[in-house]
């Protein structure tokens, strides 16, 4: 727990850094804590899983969801078996969000249930780096099995600095042919809309109940200015907190900033764990 809150990280890259283009090291390299990365990484840029599993303790998390990325054209490829070492540290803390790409992955339900063997708690999808837009029926079986699982569909919903990213892609308005389509599936939005369209992800938020804002890669400093033309409480009870380490000054930190700006108790608790607790799978993986 972190100051008497419960506290679960949905959005962490745990990455095998020889797997990923330089891009994506650099972006680690600036934004992170590079002190951090000395204690949790090994020489060959792989995590140790006892130290991470140590430095998520240490900064109050209950729960953290890792993310594995099929993205060759932009960031590169963290295949799901490299995480798997690191949830096994602890599975009371550590689960895993899966992803499909429509250019690898054919059929894309066969590699979906492959990654559901592994026990995933969601499914992402990265529309900015894979190339493909949310709403491309290629992707439909994928989603059909997550309404059957019952797992949440997480969507990359805001700009990207890495190379080869389509921001076209990342607009929030595709999503909604997927929710008129698929009423029953849960839809978080991470990044927000970060870049240009906090406003649409915020309306998709208030206006749809399966839809939520993920707090990835936002400043908490700035959240009451990207969502100025909205009533913040109110659409904070649709937020769910996520960092997107190591590109991100600390977890704690973070957290501590976040339910700095909301002032009502019942609403931090929803932002830092509640909304995460029953929008993914997490009863397995969550610490007590």
């Amino acid at each position: 727990m972190l100051d008497g809150y419960r506290l679960i990280d949905t959005h962490l890259h745990a990455a095998k850094i020889p797997t990923l283009k330089q891009a994506w090291r650099s972006w680690a390299d600036e934004f992170g804590d590079k002190e951090v990365a000395n204690r949790v990484y090994d020489s060959q840029g792989t995590i140790k899983p006892l130290a991470f599993d140590e430095y998520l303790a240490q900064e109050g998390v209950d729960g953290a969801l890792l993310l594995c990325e099929y993205s060759p054209k932009a960031t590169g490829i963290q295949p799901i078996e490299d995480l798997l070492p690191i949830r096994e540290a602890n599975q009371g803390r550590i689960g895993i969000i899966g992803n499909v790409n429509p250019h690898l992955h054919y059929p894309i339900d066969e590699e979906f249930d492959r990654q559901l063997s592994f026990g995933i708690t969601a499914l992402k999808l990265h529309p900015v780096h894979a190339g493909v837009a949310p709403n491309d029926r290629s992707l439909y079986p994928a989603y059909q099995r997550c309404v059957e699982e019952e797992i949440p569909l997480v969507v990359h919903c805001g700009t990207s600095t890495f190379p080869g990213s389509t921001h076209s892609f990342a607009d929030p308005i595709l999503l909604d042919d997927v929710t008129r389509d698929f009423p029953r599936l849960k839809i978080v939005l991470a990044h927000g809309g970060r870049g240009w369209w906090y406003d649409a992800a915020a309306f998709m938020a208030l206006i749809k109940e399966n839809v939520f804002i993920e707090l990835s890669g936002l400043p908490p400093s700035r959240l009451k200015e990207y969502y100025k033309n909205h009533n913040f409480n109110r659409l904070a009870r649709k937020m769910i907190f996520g960092t997107d380490w190591p590109g991100v000054p600390g977890i704690a930190k973070n957290a501590r900033a976040v339910y700095g700006l909301i002032q009502d108790e019942a609403v931090r608790r929803l932002v830092l764990s509640e909304n995460a607790e029953a929008t993914y799978r997490l009863g397995p993986i969550v610490t007590p």
